[in-house]
């Protein structure tokens, strides 16, 4: 893997060299990462596994014609080849009156900052080893847990770097640490199975292996004996774990391409309340240790923090150029790519901000309903918003968690779940998009 320097250098030669090969505009973005990976299972060790692996993907445009190649060979040979073919193939493509690089008076031009990524370490075979078998240790000795689908751990670093043609060069690199345990509890046909993990930045964020085993294991227990629902409307409180896909659906239908296309069900939503007036959503791309912190997008505008739905209300699109060109808007610092392709748009480190009461007390009124720890399926229409899910997880009763249930399906509209969903005040941040519990009203179960 090259340094960031490098990294930063090995991507301005290869857009200089597409300028000479023809190209009136050219970006180049390398990616590296190192990653080792250790699984083990019933106190054995199964597999030790060790990627490593670069590439240099460039963008040229001729006139409003724009094609994108990419090589997982360096050498400057390699490099003057792939430019000379990527020009060619723009040559041959359709104009595209959208396509062009990020406006350059909007490129980030300062330093890029440091939001504390890399941790810097090194970490053995034989440590992650240790770190996946306590995890297993843990959840196996839990009263209950009868088998297992393993520990694992990981550790790995990744490099970026960008450079285009308008002026901006730029990189930065990341580590990433983590720890998982799946097991099963109970015998025959009633066997049930859960997981716990955690990912960190920093080795020293990372949870305890042995806490995320006896969570594991715990939660595959307690899942034992589930029952099954009548069918009917009902009130559904989403666990952390899960609540946050509600958030993704969002993300999903403010992208500029989709808006563009026509093909969300927010078409008309931008600055109007579609949530209650109490929901704020942040998407923070420059938190200290965040799990998809970065300092430029994928065009080498500046990242920013910003509310995409602010007391209810949606803010803004996510765009990157293109989309924004089509949109007749500026493009919004959320442009995401790989070595492959143009941009898109995405999120960082997205998250829900929390309510004001705790989720026993967002539950104590409910009669009947389903807290639900687990979804299944991709069932949502994301030019209707129409809603349904494979989901299990617990019955409430009486205002608490009751027996565990499993094999109904919710559904729902997501204009309407946005509208009727209240969030509680457990927000943590352990995944790359996060939301605290929620509750949502109106929603439909369908069981028996």
């Amino acid at each position: 893997m090259l340094t960031t320097e490098q990294a930063r250098e090995r991507a301005a030669d290869l857009v200089a060299l597409a300028r000479k090969a023809g190209a009136d505009a050219a970006d180049a973005i390398y990616v590296a990462d190192a990653a080792t990976g250790v699984q083990v299972r019933l106190g054995a060790l199964e597999d030790v596994q060790r990627s490593e692996g670069e590439e240099i993907g460039l963008r040229v445009f001729v006139g409003k014609q724009s094609a994108s190649a990419s090589s997982s060979d360096l050498s400057a040979d390699a490099l003057a080849k792939l430019a000379e073919r990527a020009v060619a193939m723009a040559g041959q493509a359709p104009e595209d009156e959208f396509a062009g690089l990020a406006p350059e008076e909007l490129l980030m031009r300062s330093a890029p900052a440091d939001f504390d990524i890399d941790d810097g370490g090194d970490v053995s075979p034989q440590a992650l080893r240790d770190r996946a078998m306590a995890a297993e240790d843990a959840a196996r000795a839990v009263a209950g847990v009868t088998n297992s689908e393993g520990g694992s751990a990981s550790a790995g670093r990744a490099l970026v770097a960008l450079a285009t043609s308008g002026g901006f060069s730029g990189s930065y690199a990341g580590s990433s640490h983590g720890v998982s345990a799946s097991v099963l509890a109970g015998e025959g046909s009633a066997m049930q199975r859960d997981y716990a993990y955690h990912s960190a930045r920093h080795l020293s964020d990372l949870d305890d292996a042995g806490v995320i085993g006896t969570k594991a294991g715990e939660r595959a227990v307690a899942r034992l004996n589930p029952v099954r629902l009548k069918s009917g409307p009902t009130t559904v409180m989403f666990d952390p774990r899960v609540a946050g896909s509600m958030v993704g659906h969002l993300v999903g239908a403010i992208t500029g391409a989709a808006i563009a296309r026509r093909t969300s069900f927010l078409l008309d939503a931008l600055e109007t309340e579609i949530f209650a007036p109490g929901i704020t959503i942040i998407d923070d791309p420059h938190r200290i240790r965040g799990l998809r912190s970065k300092p430029f997008d994928g065009e080498g505008l500046p990242t920013s923090r910003r509310a995409l739905i602010d007391k209810g209300v949606l803010t803004t699109w996510l765009l990157d150029s293109a989309s924004a060109r089509q949109l007749g808007l500026a493009p919004t610092g959320h442009a995401s790519r790989g070595v492959g392709g143009p941009p898109g748009a995405g999120t960082t480190n997205l998250h829900m901000e929390a309510g004001t009461h705790t989720p026993a007390e967002l539950m104590a009124d409910i009669v009947e309903g389903i807290y639900v720890t687990d979804l299944i399926g991709q069932g949502v229409n994301g030019l209707t918003g129409d809603y349904s899910r494979g989901a299990s997880g617990f019955v409430i009763r009486n205002g608490v968690l009751a027996e565990p249930v499993a094999e109904v399906t919710i559904a729902g509209n997501l204009k309407d779940m946005f509208r009727h969903v209240t969030p509680a005040n457990d927000l943590a941040f352990r995944y790359g998009t996060n939301a605290p519990t929620l509750r949502v009203e109106g929603m439909t179960l369908a069981g028996d």
